[in-house]
């Protein structure tokens, strides 16, 4: 067995002792928040520029964009971007708007093509953001045509997906900002050799953080999921790692339940458990017995009291599964709808609920609780990146 097997088989060791004693893992002390915490416009616009404007976060996942001139376009809390791959295989961001006029230069949201061009005025851009054409340039009048292309953002390719700082200038180090704990955990899941079967996206009237707050929670399971995870997994019982920045934490599945009395040496456990990553400051990545799942938060631009999330399925390509393409097609569509059917008939009314409820003018102080550890993990650091504006290692 691979000493990362044993690593993990050692995680679920004690994750069974827990479930036998009935007990979950806990912080010192609860803790305190207002409501503004999903309210405030001014909080809204310090975390879009202190941690979106920041640190790296997750945008894709580089099966998206499997060929040089292959694009996906999305909104982030500070810009517009378009993601282009190059001929060279890197991967480059742009802010979405032609400098001419400012308009926004592509509409389709993924798609495959060798220049930009802009629907105002035609002005378009080579897929590595140099101004290419100005129609009627002989009376447009003389510019300093380098000073013109599209205006490039900080983006990296590590662990099999894309991360984006949301910043122009800023640098980006996606190693540093994971640290050695989490950069090597992601390292060993093989995340670059699987696929994205599906991705959508969904712009919600719920701010991000409940949204965030909720795919870290395990004590709400049996309680908003009575017929669906509920019946699965454990409430109330996770064993949790603390990297700083990010943490791990395993959900008993009731499966493990066959181990309450037996002494499972020799067998693994995998298969029984859940294994979920907060991957600061806006993911929540879950590995689950086949695949990976991965649910990932950004602010709106503007409006605190939305947000967009993000749910990509990542799966092991039809060669590498053992299935044929029909069996691969059906099993996964059978599973994104079932975890469709839970976001819109039990997550999001559920947490439209909170937002609308967090809104009344009085809206008092509320609470985590000690078994609340990972959405402990989460206040923590955010309110560490609006105190200490994080930098990359060594970065001025």
């Amino acid at each position: 067995m691979a000493a990362t097997d044993v690593a993990r088989e050692r995680r679920i060791r004690r994750l069974l002792e827990l479930l036998r004693e009935e007990k979950t893992d806990l912080m010192d002390t609860t803790e305190s928040f207002g409501p503004d915490w999903f309210t405030d416009p001014d909080l809204a616009r310090k975390e879009r520029e202190l941690i979106f404007g920041a640190v790296p976060t997750i945008v894709a996942h580089r099966s998206q964009l499997p060929r040089p001139n292959d694009f996906i376009t999305l909104t982030m809390p500070r810009n517009k971007v378009i993601l282009m791959r190059q001929k060279d295989g890197s991967v480059k961001a742009f802010v979405n708007a032609c400098r001419h006029r400012g308009a926004l230069l592509e509409e389709a949201p993924a798609g495959r093509c060798r220049i930009f061009s802009c629907g105002y005025h035609r002005w378009s851009y080579d897929p590595d953001g140099s101004l290419r054409t100005i129609t009627y340039e002989d009376s447009f009048g003389e510019i300093d045509r380098s000073k013109y292309g599209l205006v490039e953002l900080p983006v990296e390719e590590r662990h099999g997906f894309i991360w984006l700082v949301d910043r122009a200038g800023a640098s980006i180090d996606v190693a540093d900002w994971l640290g050695p704990e989490m950069d090597s955990a992601m390292a060993g899941y093989g995340l670059d050799k699987l696929v994205n079967f599906r991705e959508e996206t969904f712009l919600e009237p719920v701010n991000w953080k409940i949204m965030q707050d909720a795919f870290l929670d395990g004590y709400h399971i049996k309680y908003a999921h009575p017929n669906t995870a509920g019946k699965i997994i454990h409430t109330n019982i996770l064993a949790v790692e603390d990297f700083g920045r990010h943490a791990r934490f395993l959900s008993a599945r009731k499966t493990l339940d066959r181990w309450l009395e037996e002494d499972p040496t020799g067998k693994s456990l995998g298969k029984d458990v859940t294994e979920s990553h907060f991957v600061g400051p806006n993911s929540t990545l879950l590995r689950l017995p086949d695949h990976f799942e991965l649910l990932t938060f950004r602010p709106h631009e503007t409006d605190p009291a939305q947000c967009y999330m993000q749910m990509r399925v990542l799966v092991p390509t039809v060669e590498d599964s053992g299935l044929d393409e029909e069996a691969w097609e059906r099993r996964w569509n059978k599973n994104w709808d079932i975890l469709l059917a839970v976001l819109h008939g039990e997550d999001f009314p559920l947490l439209r609920g909170s937002q609308r409820a967090v809104e009344s003018a009085d809206a008092a102080e509320m609470v985590i609780g000690r078994n609340e550890v990972v959405n402990q993990i989460f206040h923590r650091e955010f309110h560490r990146l609006l105190k200490e504006p994080y930098r990359p290692s060594g970065r001025p």
